[in-house]
């Protein structure tokens, strides 16, 4: 059976006398601004629940799930784990039975809604106990807010940082190791970019899950996408770039990933950025068989060389595959499906007219167009070479070309 174990009734204004009252209120400042001392100077929830427990007598536990804290102090007949579980589910409006050790509580509130809950784990040895749990619950709701206005200017400094690098691929390497390190991430042996296009709602659960996997990294939400530079950290790149997209095969149950090559040098980290949206771009429009590939090999390559010189593959594209590409769009026609089945399967004119369910004489038909839109003739190896890489480029700036 659920039930709330409520806070001792606090005494009267007058109980004691006016000697008593006046001994009373002058306690309760005295501990008041030792507890809003206590979060102010950074010793956080760990002394105020020190100075409660010492003024009321008794053990304290402070819990506070949005901060991920529960502190117990010594001589507690409750363990944490118990205890983050109880004020968890009442946080969350859920039932919860209260731990028997729980003698009293004093929610941590603001307004209407609850943050947490500072508990009394046994018997007090004053009748005033109570107030101590209101005024350690009123300090402890002091270092909820510093602790969100302290997150907030952090992840304004880190989008600052984030939203610089997507804009000004030119940053100097120094600069960006100096500006990451002030936000805790060394990028000094430079980084893996990612980028995440939610379909959830939940950014702040993609960041953390970031955090948490990649330690030291720098993450953001920006623009209905998730950022992040994952650094090296000395490690090899292809330990680096497993890693990445390991987080990001994890991540793709909140939406669509691109993940950029490891950049070595902290003033590229900008065309990391760049890599990693272009990377996200091509998985948008092309589906799991663009996707399965771009880690490695051409397309990496490709990505690379786009990242930073993208009027080179714009134009290794329209030496090669365009007219193709424009032939289809005006007469609805597949040469590009068919020329990349004719690569996918060695050649092979009978395994090709089987995958696009033709006629042998309808593929060799095709693959004669295509040889007399851009010149290089599929039959030939240096030609399926170039039409082959052609097709690469093709499929990652596709969804950058006008429509």
């Amino acid at each position: 059976m659920s039930h709330e174990p409520a806070a001792s009734p606090r005494p009267p204004a007058g109980a004691g006398g006016p000697a008593g009252a006046a001994g009373l209120v002058a306690r309760l400042r005295a501990v008041h601004l030792e507890m809003l001392d206590a979060v102010l100077s950074g010793d956080g929830l760990s002394r105020v629940a020190a100075l409660a427990a010492d003024a009321a007598g008794a053990p304290v536990a402070i819990v506070v799930p949005r901060l991920n804290v529960a502190v117990v102090t010594d001589g507690a007949p409750a363990a944490g784990d118990e205890l983050r579980r109880y004020v968890s589910d009442r946080v969350a409006d859920r039932p919860a039975r209260v731990p028997e050790a729980v003698a009293a509580e004093a929610p941590i509130a603001s307004g209407d809604e609850l943050v947490g809950a500072v508990l009394l784990l046994g018997p007090a040895t004053g009748a005033e106990a109570a107030e101590f749990l209101h005024l350690a619950a009123v300090a402890s709701l002091t270092e909820v807010a510093v602790e969100e206005a302290r997150e907030e200017v952090e992840e304004n400094l880190r989008g600052s940082f984030l939203e610089d690098l997507r804009a000004r691929p030119d940053v100097a390497g120094d600069e960006i190791v100096r500006r990451a390190a002030r936000l805790g991430c060394d990028l000094g042996a430079g980084a893996v970019a990612l980028c995440a296009e939610l379909t959830s709602d939940r950014p702040r659960h993609v960041v953390a899950t970031i955090a948490e996997d990649a330690p030291g990294a720098l993450a953001q939400h920006l623009d209905r996408r998730v950022y992040a530079l994952l650094p090296g950290g000395g490690s090899e790149p292809e330990e680096v770039l497993a890693r990445a997209r390991g987080l990001a095969q994890r991540l793709r149950r909140h939406g669509l990933v691109g993940v950029s090559s490891y950049y070595a040098d902290p003033g590229e980290l900008g065309r990391a950025i760049q890599e990693a949206e272009l990377v996200l771009d091509v998985v948008r429009r092309s589906g799991a068989p663009i996707e399965q590939d771009i880690g490695t090999g051409t397309y990496r390559l490709l990505f690379r060389v786009l990242a930073s010189h993208p009027e080179e593959v714009r134009s290794f594209y329209e030496d090669t595959v365009a007219p193709v590409v424009r032939y289809d769009d005006q007469y609805r026609t597949d040469l590009v499906g068919t020329l990349e089945a004719y690569l996918e399967h060695n050649c092979n004119m009978n395994a090709t007219a089987a995958a696009i369910y033709a006629h042998r004489h309808t593929v060799a038909y095709r693959l004669e167009r295509v040889r007399e839109l851009t010149g290089l003739d599929p039959v030939l190896s240096e030609d399926r070479e170039r039409l082959g890489l052609g097709l690469k480029a093709y499929r990652i700036i596709a969804p950058r070309l006008p429509r």
